[in-house]
């Protein structure tokens, strides 16, 4: 027998709705199973599950509702225009309720992200479920349930009218991370994450070449026959630009003379942390985010696991560097210390020094990369401090930041929450934002969320997500432009 608890109304005062004409009450879902997805758009480990809950909305679309619950960690998590960002980035297509003060977390006894709560037909609590589900699992579990419903002659299934948004974005949609891409003439890899495809410009914004044939999959091939599915991040180098396949969590290369694409890591499954050297090829990954590339030692940022991993490009075996798997702020020696999400990743080739966006506790980290690897703390205290703060850096605060690029010894920062760019002074230990910059645009819009910077010298390059475009800075000129859009 299911469980008797009545379950609370998830229509309320002070909700935001998405996908929907009108708010939606239990009554209106009665005769269908309910899966309520407690999440915020900051958590991986809530991207994780949504393929499973588009498979089982899929295969049940008539006897299954799934509802989001946009229960927010950060401050601009609970803005409804970035919930609608992310909603469009995700492609999350079921009816998701923005509740910015956590009211139905709170009814519903949630305590952690993500966390699926099941009401039945009839409008009772049958189970909950923190962390991520094995997708086998769930959906026999699903089956199940909608088995003994029907037997029971509950079940009164009809679809659902869904009103999602159209398509946002230009020649970009959502782009993570900017690259330089060496070689006769200057050149511009970037990860176009929303059209699931890499591109090329040149050093005045014009589009050179794209990989990927702008449908999400996992197939490896010519370009215009590659698939790859939410790229965020790449390195490049004179013969191949390496891409962090985020959403097939593998890592890809585009061999740059033939376009022929080709995977070096990652099955398209999500996997669980790395605990030992092993062959690269056909070995599972988890969100891999960003790159970067010292000699033949191709570095990872794992998000799923918390971790930053490495690839021998010539052995063609991977190996943990950093991070055991668990999700906090801890120093020390590489092997035992704890990352939360990294996210982006900046190398300082002359001293050895791999420089890490760590997004969940607001953090900049940094990972020696000698035979003593060890992990220290720049900016950032817990998963929880964050804010928008100059001064030295044991004080200073970022908000969930996505990326990271050094130049000479400074390491400007992407912070994505804050729609900000931070400058880290590593002599003089501290960090402020940039002074004052002009638009030289004909209508000018604030950043929101950049998630990739590159800098050289006066001049920065700003991928700036949520308005599906590159930003560039004169620094000199004190003059910001639109590079690409």
């Amino acid at each position: 027998m299911f469980g008797l608890t009545r379950a609370p109304e998830i229509d309320r005062a002070g909700l935001v709705w998405f996908n929907v004409d009108a708010p939606l009450t239990l009554e209106d879902l009665r005769g269908r199973l309910v899966i309520l997805d407690f999440w915020t758009f900051c958590c991986i480990n809530c991207m994780h599950v949504l393929p499973t809950l588009r498979r089982i909305e899929e295969a049940h679309p008539d006897e299954v509702v799934v509802i989001g619950i946009h229960s927010p960690k950060f401050q601009a998590e609970r803005d409804a225009r970035n919930v609608a960002q992310a909603i469009a980035r995700y492609d999350i297509r079921h009816p998701v309720a923005h509740d910015p003060w956590m009211g139905v977390w709170q009814d519903y006894v949630v305590r952690a992200w993500p966390t699926l709560v099941f009401v039945s037909p009839d409008g009772h609590v049958i189970g909950q479920m923190a962390g991520e589900p094995n997708p086998d699992l769930l959906m026999k579990g699903v089956d199940e349930m909608l088995a003994e419903f029907r037997d029971r002659g509950e079940m009164s299934p009809r679809a659902l009218a869904l009103s999602p948004p159209a398509p946002t974005g230009g020649r970009l949609r959502f782009p993570g991370k900017i690259k330089p891409a060496p070689g006769e003439s200057r050149a511009w890899a970037v990860a176009d994450a929303g059209h699931h495809q890499i591109a090329l410009f040149d050093d005045g914004g014009a589009e050179v070449a794209r990989w990927g044939s702008g449908v999400e999959g996992f197939i490896d091939g010519p370009a215009g026959v590659a698939r790859f599915r939410g790229p965020q991040g790449l390195v490049c180098d004179d013969l191949a630009i390496y891409v962090a396949d985020t959403g097939n969590h593998a890592i890809r290369r585009i061999d740059r003379a033939s376009g022929a694409v080709t995977t070096l890591a990652g099955t398209g499954s999500r996997g669980a942390p790395l605990t030992r050297r092993q062959r690269a090829l056909g070995a599972d990954l988890a969100s891999p985010w960003d790159l970067e590339l010292l000699d033949r030692r191709l570095f990872f940022a794992n998000a799923g696991t918390h971790q930053i991993g490495e690839i021998d490009l010539d052995g063609g075996e991977m190996a943990p560097l950093a991070g055991t798997g668990g999700e906090n702020i801890v120093d020390g020696q590489a092997g035992r210390a704890l990352l939360a999400q990294p996210s982006g990743l900046a190398l300082d080739v002359a001293r050895r020094v791999l420089y890490v966006a760590d997004s969940e506790t607001s953090a900049i980290r940094r990972v020696t990369l000698d035979s003593d690897a060890r992990v220290d703390t720049l900016v950032g205290t817990g998963l929880f401090d964050f804010g928008l703060r100059d001064g030295p850096l044991a004080e200073a605060q970022l908000q969930h930041p996505l990326g990271v690029a050094l130049d000479g010894r400074r390491l400007w920062v992407a912070d994505s929450y804050n729609g900000a760019i931070r400058l880290i002074d590593l002599d003089n230990g501290t960090m402020r934002g940039l002074d004052a910059i002009a638009c030289a645009d004909p209508v000018c819009i604030p950043e929101a969320e950049p998630a990739g910077v590159w800098a050289e010298g006066d001049r920065l390059l700003l991928a700036d997500t949520n308005n599906h475009r590159i930003l560039e800075y004169r620094l000199d000129e004190g003059a910001r432009r639109t590079w690409v859009a």
